[in-house]
């Protein structure tokens, strides 16, 4: 088990920077730095988490840093449906409706989704149904043949920026579950291009004889202090053209019909 000094070496180093960047950015001396690293002083819950912040450290990974220093975990991780997350979970439902007709979805860290609008629907009914026994992750229902990748004309394009993404991912916050997706679903793919685009995804879909062309946009949640809060992504699809936009407001307007 590594000390907390160990883990917080791990992180600086991860983070490139040097004993004296780091104290820099904390307001403390290299020397209480290097002290701390080295086992030589035992910092204080708060100096542990004043290094953590200036080293980005997500809060799963503080509360270990914590533990790791002798002391209680700091952050809570509740599901998104408890009681005491309802205002996240009303903020997140008030953001899927509002971006309706267009698709949108909630995953968290691993990439499984926990929440969808209803402009999703179209598209999933379309996958095989073990594809959407939960947990549905959604790297695998994007790629997997029987699953959206079926439908993805450009496919190559859109393996290539989740593999750019999660490599993103993993060197700020390695994750043994997130690696083991990663390998088994990208990393021998040798076929498909590089895609630098971390915000806006090229992203072509073939369905009811057309061919839509969607971009997309991630949402995170600013200072949370919960780390199921810390961890979820809200992504939400655009329509890159007005033909794009005429069928998914077409097709909300029929799954209304439908279930009337």
């Amino acid at each position: 088990m590594h000390t907390v000094g160990e883990l917080l070496r791990q992180w600086r180093h991860r983070r490139g920077l040097s004993q004296w960047d780091l104290s820099i950015a904390a307001d403390v001396s290299a020397r209480h730095v290097s002290l701390v690293e080295t086992g030589k002083s035992r910092p204080s819950a708060d100096m542990i988490l004043r290094l953590a912040d200036q080293l980005h450290v997500p809060l799963r990974d503080r509360n270990q840093l914590l533990l790791a220093g002798g002391f209680a975990p700091r952050y809570a991780e509740r599901a998104l449906g408890d009681q005491r997350l309802s205002a996240v979970h009303d903020a997140i439902s008030r953001v899927l409706r509002a971006h309706e007709p267009y698709p949108a979805v909630v995953f968290d860290r691993r990439w499984n989704i926990v929440m969808t609008n209803r402009a999703v629907d179209p598209f999933f009914a379309r996958v095989a149904p073990d594809l959407l026994r939960p947990p549905v992750n959604l790297v695998r229902l994007g790629l997997h043949p029987d699953g959206l990748a079926q439908m993805v004309v450009n496919l190559a394009d859109v393996r290539a920026v989740f593999r750019t993404r999660i490599a993103r991912q993993l060197a700020v916050a390695p994750d043994p579950e997130l690696a083991a997706l990663y390998d088994e679903l990208l990393a021998s793919d040798i076929s498909s291009r590089r895609v630098d685009a971390d915000v806006v995804i090229p992203m072509i879909i073939r369905i009811d004889g057309r061919e839509l062309r969607l971009f997309s946009t991630i949402t995170t949640f600013g200072t949370p202090m919960d780390i199921t809060v810390d961890e979820i992504a809200i992504e939400s699809y655009y329509p890159a053209d007005a033909e794009s936009a005429a069928y998914l407001s077409d097709a909300s307007v029929n799954l209304s019909d439908q279930r009337r």
